[in-house]
């Protein structure tokens, strides 16, 4: 008697684990469809793991393959009598409709019975046989004592409990309309008892949500023991998706290995040719090709390679301390080949098992603690960020916050819009020669995340070249819409603020001519040549800016270079473009007009590496004001910015989120701007440059040694009587009258000579009036002059702040 009882506690704790799975399933919107007892697994502790769950979902419910999804012995009778549509079946009406959950109530009915009775039903039967039997028994009243009779097994049947016998009644219940569906039975009195055991299941609150990540968090009852257990298997404890990524650098190749179980076979082409074809295109003699029918067989993939790889690898390695900020590394039993991994070529550090792993569980552990360590997590990426965890870093850099699930949910992705048909056009086009992106799945998820974005965003409009934009988010986050679509829309009025307005003109030109500014900052040369042939920036430029580069270069160079953008702030991006022109320099300065348009209309490669690597350094030597553009980002209020990151830079505050003061740049006229070949640069970045204290009441400003050359020059252009009254201390004073011979030369003197000393560091001009100090600078850049930019306001931004100073009298 006890033994029967533990039967069947048994199986209603089986029944209900498989319930809660399908419950589950459902919620999402799925149902299993081949549940049989080769797909229900039990862990080490005997609970029940559902497999092979999402084989009806993915093939769009049976539609996109030949074979039928399940397996014959398990379909509940309507869909037998449904039958299978094949793809290529146009005489049917209208598609078939989906199986719903109470489909996969009949088939764990079935197994539930060949649990209590012990044996497979419908053995002896062929399989159309099969099929023909199960729709028959709607014609009987009691479909249990008619299967135990079919099989000899009513004994063992009348002998089962009663809470058993009625949950089979129920799971094998003919009419669908009668038939309970998981959810139901869960909550039916059979389990009123084995509910108890198990608490209602509440899915862990992700990382962008509204509820407490740490609100469940409980420790593990005996943590002593383990940390004294030396035998801990560290990886086992890592995700399914860590594990395989880690597999697969160990030199884990999957595609080898189901060759290898001969489950990939290959199959000369002239061996798929037909002996006979008739003229409506049916074929004799050839077998038909499994190739395209379903294999079920499970493969193991054996972990000694990666386990051996990681061998060295100590169990603290697993739980980097995030408090310690003096190692941007965790320890391990080889750090020494881990640090020097770190000074590795990029490339060569993303394949490096070792490195990976550390640097994922490093992250991992970052990403948990969002936004509380958002700080470390921008100084870890600073390093490198790692492959398997690039999107929601990304995300993270970007300052993501709140329930985006629910955002993303409420946006109306299905309603006709205007938009509609240019999406339709654009999303074929985009990144197509990548397999997830050009895939039926891909399209839909670029068209509703496209809407999602048009819809929420009222103001702006559709743009061509927003779909390139949105690849690199859905690539990385293929699985989370809401994350790829929260991204895409924190990135938008970061880096491109305004350029998707109806009328945005003003917006990109303006844009375009401070980039123009930045060609001549770095590299006066080839901003001359470029302006001579007429090669403006117009003409090559607004794919780069609109798309952030995403239309010019494919989606694993697009990671490294954003890897890097996404640290710097809105003016990184002119920096990028002034890099890749000097990869291109030489062809560029060889060549007129014609020539580098076609070379603009099929871009060379670039090496990324090397262009992350100089847009850095760009960047450095770019006063912060010099990029200012009246039309980017407003400043935050303080409220809305206080003690968060989301708008600064590892390498520099973005100047347009500073707030405006009487030092600040002005806003000038977008044609004062385009007549002006170099930067201005505001009164506060040029007191900062050169490291002016001291009060402001002063007269001799207090100004910081150097051991080494200072990077910067102050030219005043003023006339010498002026320059006597008052002038910035370290500048040198070049009359703008007697500057130049009628050539455009420098007349040589010692001013000129310092001048010329200082060639390659930024070297700034002040003046009285704007149009003297811009032709200056116009002619130091045209005679090949780098770094020169102009002070906005002149010397007159200067003299509130009692900064200047004024010589020693002469004794």
């Amino acid at each position: 008697m006890e033994m029967e009882q533990w039967i069947s506690s048994r199986i209603l704790c089986i029944a209900y684990e498989v319930l809660q799975g399908l419950q589950y399933m459902n919620k999402h919107g799925m149902v299993h469809r081949a549940l049989s007892p080769r797909n229900i697994l039990l862990d080490r502790k005997g609970h029940v793991k559902l497999a092979k769950f999402g084989l009806y979902h993915m093939t769009a419910q049976g539609v996109d393959v030949d074979f039928p999804i399940g397996y014959p012995s398990y379909l509940a009778p309507e869909v037998i009598a449904q039958g299978m549509v094949k793809p290529s079946d146009h005489t049917q009406c209208e598609k078939p409709l989906p199986s719903g959950p109470k489909s996969d109530l009949w088939s764990l009915g079935i197994i539930l019975f060949e649990l209590c009775v012990g044996r497979k039903l419908f053995q002896t039967l062929e399989i159309a046989e099969r099929l023909k039997f199960v729709i028959t028994l709607g014609y009987v009243d009691d479909i249990v004592t008619v299967l135990a009779e079919e099989h000899g097994c009513l004994d063992i049947i009348k002998d089962l409990s009663e809470n058993v016998i009625t949950l089979l009644k129920k799971c094998l219940t003919f009419q669908p309309s009668k038939r309970p569906t998981p959810e139901e039975l869960m909550h039916d009195h059979l389990f009123s008892e084995v509910s108890l055991a198990y608490p209602p299941f509440h899915k862990p609150a992700g990382l962008f949500s509204s509820s407490p990540r740490c609100a469940d968090l409980t420790l593990p009852e005996d943590i002593s023991q383990l940390c004294k257990d030396e035998d801990n298997d560290y990886l086992a404890e890592r995700s399914i998706e860590e594990v395989y990524y880690l597999w697969c650098l160990a030199g884990g190749d999957l595609e080898k290995e189901l060759v290898n179980k001969e489950i990939i076979r290959s199959k000369p082409p002239v061996c798929t040719l037909p002996n006979f074809v008739l003229e409506d295109g049916e074929s004799f003699g050839q077998g038909r090709d499994r190739s395209s029918l379903l294999d079920d067989t499970t493969v193991t993939l054996s972990l000694c390679q990666l386990r051996n790889r990681l061998k060295d690898v100590g169990g603290e390695a697993f739980y980097p301390l995030l408090e310690d900020d003096q190692s941007t590394l965790p320890h391990s039993n080889s750090s020494s080949e881990l640090s020097a991994a770190a000074n590795l070529p990029l490339i060569i550090r993303e394949r490096d098992t070792e490195y990976q792993l550390n640097r994922i569980v490093l992250f991992d552990r970052l990403l948990k603690a969002y936004p509380y360590k958002k700080n470390q997590i921008w100084k870890e990426a600073r390093v490198d960020i790692p492959p398997l965890l690039r999107g929601i870093t990304w995300a993270a850099l970007l300052g993501v916050e709140g329930a985006i699930q629910a955002k993303y949910d409420a946006i109306d992705k299905d309603t006709p819009i205007p938009t509609d048909r240019q999406i339709e056009v654009d999303i074929p086009r985009c990144h197509q020669y990548d397999e997830l992106l050009s895939s039926p799945e891909g399209h839909a998820k670029f068209r509703r995340v496209l809407k999602a974005w048009v819809v929420s965003h009222p103001d702006l409009v559709y743009w061509q070249g927003l779909d390139s934009l949105c690849a690199p988010f859905l690539y990385l986050n293929f699985n989370n819409e809401a994350l790829a679509y929260a991204c895409m829309s924190a990135f938008i009025p970061k880096y491109l603020y305004n350029f998707f307005l109806k009328d945005n003109s003003h917006v990109i030109q303006e844009y375009l001519t401070v980039f123009s500014q930045m060609i001549a900052f770095h590299d006066p040369e080839l901003s001359n040549h470029l302006n001579e042939i007429g090669f403006i920036p117009d003409l090559y430029a607004i794919p780069w800016f609109l798309t952030m580069f995403t239309h010019v270069f494919p989606l694993h160079k697009i990671f490294h270079l954003w890897d890097t953008l996404l640290l710097g702030n809105s003016s990184f991006p002119f920096c990028i473009g002034v890099a890749i022109l000097q990869q291109l320099r030489d062809r560029l300065l060889a060549n007129g007009f014609n020539e580098c348009i076609l070379l603009f209309s099929d871009l060379p490669e670039i090496d990324i590496e090397r262009c992350v690597r100089e847009s850095i350094n760009l960047f450095r030597w770019t006063p912060k004001s010099a990029t200012y553009r009246q039309y980017a980002q407003p400043p935050r209020h303080a409220n809305e910015s206080n003690g968060t990151r989301s708008s600064m830079s590892c390498f520099s505050v973005d100047y347009q989120e500073a707030p405006r003061g009487d030092l600040s740049r002005d806003s000038i006229k977008l044609d004062d701007l385009k007549a002006e070949v170099s930067p201005r640069i505001s009164a506060e970045d040029l007191i900062d440059l050169c490291e002016l204290t001291g009060p402001s009441h002063s007269k001799t400003p207090i100004k910081k040694t150097k051991s080494s050359k200072p990077k910067l020059l102050v030219v005043d252009i003023r006339n010498s009587e002026d320059f006597n009254r008052g002038h910035i201390s370290g500048s040198i004073n070049v009359p703008f009258a007697s500057a130049f011979t009628a050539e455009g030369d420098l007349i040589q003197c010692p001013a000129t000579a310092t001048l010329q000393s200082f060639k390659g560091r930024v070297v700034v001009i002040v003046g009285n009036a704007v149009k003297n100090t811009a032709a200056f600078a116009a002619h130091l850049v045209k005679s090949k002059y780098p770094r020169v930019c102009i002070l906005d306001g002149g010397i007159n931004k200067i003299k509130p702040t009692g900064l200047l100073t004024v010589p020693s009298p002469q004794i």
